[in-house]
């Protein structure tokens, strides 16, 4: 049986397949006549001709020839031609030599015709620069005379070319590869050594729903190198345990409990995906090792943050780390960070890493750096130092930085009390200044006081409701509003009951007792038997950071803030406008007034209204630091009375003065006896001051004494 060659010219030109193609279709003739000689012969035909009638249908056959050793037939030209059994051995050798070079496909078959074969159909098969071939002038004859020629020489050289390796294909191949992506461009001079990309977020995000610990670890690991500014913020959930994956398509998804069950939102975009059941979505868990390597994670993305506040929390939580990436991000951090705060918590986070270095030297000098720190962090670092230490001279320094820094934490310690008492000063003045004009200047004593308080509470709760948008205004609304609707309030007792009992103390303290108990129960019906959460606006919410041992809540620094504003603005209406004349002149001489045109009733009523309006404003004030109830006025009425009688009845001053004297006092005292034996100690303190000064600190004197 003859075997039709297969020619290839890996890199060849399409000219020379063309040409090869023209060169069957001219010889077909001659080589039909030899084939079916060959065929009669033989008895059978070769199965790859059992097909072939035509020369159309041989050049079909050829071009759905395989890829030999790997080379893609597509790419080389093949031709194809019926053996010369006239051929011996000596055309069978010329054609080993003449291709011998196919198999390593290093460079096109040059010369096809056999070296001792005169009549060769062509001189050359290509040219160097790819241009098309001439086709030598011979006869069909002749080149099917050459072809037979070459097949027969096949025939002799099937078994030399099967001894070719696939080691040297292989080889051959992939540097045909090489230097055709090289000239494609697909793998540039120096591409293998190309640091590699990091995943993107979407990429790495896929393995957190994998059940592994080693696979979520390496795709948190590769979340936080993806430089995406999401990254901290799903890191920090996923420590939080609030990301959860959908079981249907492991989508990873945020999840908050709902009636359904867990409502999903989508952790990449923020998109609601609905709710789902309980088991439709599972929730990420990590381990310990996890926890650590993501709060470190955390810690070192934030810390890049252009927020100085953002940077101080993640410096603060990378304190008591040893990790030597993490120290060195820090220390890279340090050089560059421009506020002092961060710098300070950078500065105590390696400190205290140094503490448990071997060298004695650096123990040394990282107690130094310590020295006037007053982050407690550091104080629990000395003092784990000193129960270990065996060095002397490093155990001497660290005792004297301790106590050092404990003589400033004290320091501020009494600070931050002195605070904290003027808040609570702050709140008794605001409750006891509007009685210090109904008490103090008319001589009523109102035991509805308090509960005119906790209607400017709940006109502040009912103001929020009404502009539940605009939280952080609404106070602005809520003072004039509670002045007003307590002031009325105020005016209504006056021109119903007060108004009939001047000049009987007793009676007006029974009658407005009762009028409290009515409008305790007024506001159970109207609004609710429960206390309300009445919301803080973002701008009294959190706190001044003095150092790491002082802080001033903004609530209560607003406080203190606006009860001397309440303070001055009432001093100015009793001192420089018309109705403070009034006011001034009825309390000291109700009938000389009345004589002089006074209408007394109505600067009753109007003096009455204003003590009321100011009770209100008391409440707004209260009700940004406690729950407001229908029982909370009953938790000041007693201390506003302690306040206008130890400063002294009638005298606005003396109220300043006496509410922030007691509520200081209060403080220093409730830690040492608590809350409620101090208010004890401080109403004894009172009764004996008053055996000594009846008319309190700033007693009234002249007319208004006598009055």
């Amino acid at each position: 049986m003859h075997a039709v060659p297969v020619l290839l010219t890996v890199g060849a030109p399409p000219s020379a397949g063309l040409l090869l193609s023209a060169l069957l279709l001219a010889t077909w003739p001659a080589l039909a006549a030899a084939e079916e000689g060959e065929r009669a012969s033989a008895g059978a035909a070769p199965a790859s001709y059992a097909d072939v009638s035509s020369p159309a249908g041989a050049v079909a056959e050829l071009a759905e020839t395989p890829s030999i050793d790997g080379v893609d037939a597509g790419s080389a030209d093949i031709a194809a031609a019926p053996a010369d059994s006239d051929r011996g051995a000596d055309g069978a050798e010329a054609l080993v030599a003449e291709t011998g070079t196919a198999d390593s496909a290093d460079a096109p078959v040059e010369e096809t015709g056999a070296s001792d074969s005169a009549n060769a159909p062509v001189a050359e098969t290509g040219t160097a620069d790819g241009g098309d071939a001439p086709v030598a002038e011979a006869s069909a004859g002749d080149s099917a005379a050459a072809l037979a020629t070459e097949v027969a020489a096949a025939d002799s050289a099937d078994a030399l070319g099967t001894q070719n390796s696939e080691t040297d294909n292989a080889a051959a191949l992939a540097e045909v590869a090489a230097e055709t992506d090289a000239d494609a461009g697909l793998n540039p001079p120096g591409a293998e050594d190309a640091p590699e990309q990091p995943a993107s977020l979407e990429t790495a995000i896929a393995g957190l729903a994998e059940r592994s610990f080693k696979v979520k670890q390496q795709a948190a690991d590769d979340i936080a190198a993806s430089g995406d500014e999401r990254a901290a913020d799903l890191l920090k959930a996923l420590l939080n345990g609030d990301l959860y994956y959908r079981k249907d398509d492991k989508r990873i998804v945020f999840a908050e409990k709902s009636a359904a069950g867990l409502a999903l939102t989508d952790a990449l975009t923020g998109e609601s995906l609905g709710e789902v059941g309980s088991r439709d979505a599972a929730k990420i868990t990590v381990n310990n090792l996890m926890r650590n390597s993501l709060r470190t994670d955390i810690a070192t993305l934030t810390l890049a943050s252009p927020d100085p506040n953002v940077r101080l929390s993640a410096a603060l939580e990378m304190v008591g780390t040893d990790d030597a990436d993490t120290l060195a991000a820090l220390r890279a951090q340090r050089s560059e960070e421009s506020d002092g705060r961060v710098a300070d918590a950078i500065d105590l986070a390696v400190a205290i890493a140094e503490l448990k270095s071997e060298d004695a030297a650096v123990r040394l000098a990282a107690v130094e750096s310590l020295r006037g720190s007053l982050y407690p962090a550091a104080r629990n670092a000395l003092g784990g130092l000193l129960a270990s230490e065996t060095d002397a001279g490093v155990l001497a320094a660290a005792e004297g930085v301790l106590a050092d820094i404990e003589s400033r934490v004290q320091t501020y310690k009494i600070a931050e009390t002195v605070f904290f008492g003027l808040s609570l000063g702050s709140v008794l003045v605001l409750a006891a200044i509007g009685l210090a004009i109904t008490f103090g200047v008319m001589g009523v004593i109102n035991m509805a006081h308090g509960e005119l308080i906790m209607i400017g509470a709940y006109t502040t709760y009912l103001v929020q409701l009404a502009m539940p948008n605009w939280i952080d205004y609404s106070l602005l609304v809520a003072i004039p509003a509670a002045f007003i609707v307590s002031g009325l309030f105020g005016i209504a007792i006056e021109r119903t009951v007060i108004r009939f009992l001047y000049g009987r103390p007793l009676e007006t303290l029974l009658a407005t007792f009762g009028i409290s108990l009515i409008l305790q129960q007024l506001v159970r019906t109207t609004i609710s038997a429960q206390n309300v959460i009445v919301e803080n606006p973002s701008w009294m919410s959190g706190s001044l950071q003095i150092n790491p041992a002082l802080s001033l809540t903004y609530n209560r620094l607003y406080i203190v803030v606006f009860a001397l504003m309440v303070f001055v603005a009432l001093l100015l209406i009793l001192k420089r406008t018309a109705l403070g004349l009034q006011v001034r002149a009825v309390s000291q001489n109700r009938a000389m007034a009345q004589a002089m045109g006074v209408r007394s009733a109505r600067v009753d009523a109007l003096t009455f209204g204003l003590g009321a309006g100011i009770a209100g404003v008391a409440g707004v004030a209260l009700s940004q630091l406690t729950n407001v109830g229908p029982n909370m006025g009953q938790a000041y009425i007693i201390d506003s009375f302690m306040v206008v009688v130890f400063g002294g009845v009638g005298n606005l001053w003396g109220t300043l003065v006496g509410g922030l004297t007691l509520g200081i006092a209060n403080k220093f005292m409730e830690p040492w006896t608590g809350a409620v034996l101090a208010k004890i100690l401080v109403l004894v303190f009172i009764i004996l001051f008053i055996q000594k000064r009846p008319r309190g600190l700033f007693p009234q004197r002249g007319r208004a004494a006598e009055g």
